[in-house]
């Protein structure tokens, strides 16, 4: 055996709040990778809708979450769609809601203040309730706390919690860090992956670096 199947809708016998994601994507504008998992006793399988706000396809902005990433109950990520222009007097949408109010309207001027993709690496674990704000990259194995707002980058490897989330320190020095991602074992094909879990959950960069 070979671990679970990332095909599979339900991972865990017995346990129908936590599922493998990426098989309940729907839309082309959200990417989740292989065996990714989301846990949510009031149904996980309607992330898309209770989870990813303000997501409009014209906008052109991406939800990417890597491999191997625990998403807790209640994350929510605010996609761009949520921003209002703050440019002039004004910060109401007169526009959406028609009836001559589009008139004169420029949607380019969304599209010039979108922040871009929003990007979780490999191996992120999300606390739960914790709000991933738009445009954010949150690097390979970090950690975001409970309840966490993370309105800016979030380095790889590191430790995030509070409104706004603050990285209160690294897993590990900058060296490993780096030989990690030089690693980059989310990648590996399942077998080798199963091979060497206990390389990967232990605390042994150089016998990492030797599995074969």
């Amino acid at each position: 055996m070979h671990g679970p199947d990332p095909s599979c809708l339900y991972p865990m016998a017995g346990f129908p709040r936590a599922v493998f994601l990426k098989n309940f994507i729907t839309r082309p504008n959200i990417q989740v990778g292989d065996f990714s998992y989301y846990d949510d006793p009031n149904g996980a399988e309607r992330f898309e809708e209770r989870n990813v706000l303000y997501h409009y396809e014209f906008l052109g902005d991406r939800l990417i979450i890597g491999r191997f990433v625990a998403i807790a109950h209640g994350v929510r990520f605010i996609m761009s769609s949520a921003n209002h222009l703050m440019d002039g007097f004004s910060t109401y949408p007169f526009n959406i809601f028609g009836n001559g109010w589009e008139e004169g309207f420029d949607p380019a001027a969304y599209n010039a203040a979108s922040r871009g993709d929003t990007v979780v690496g490999h191996d992120v674990w999300i606390g739960t309730q914790a709000r991933i704000m738009p445009g954010v990259t949150i690097g390979d194995g970090a950690i975001i706390g409970a309840y966490a707002v993370v309105a800016s980058d979030i380095p790889p490897f590191s430790i995030a919690v509070g409104n706004p989330a603050r990285v209160i320190r690294q897993r590990f020095d900058k060296e490993t860090v780096a030989r990690l991602q030089d690693i980059a074992w989310w990648n590996w094909p399942q077998e080798k992956i199963t091979r060497n879990l206990d390389a990967i959950r232990g605390r042994d960069i150089a016998k990492l670096e030797q599995a074969v």
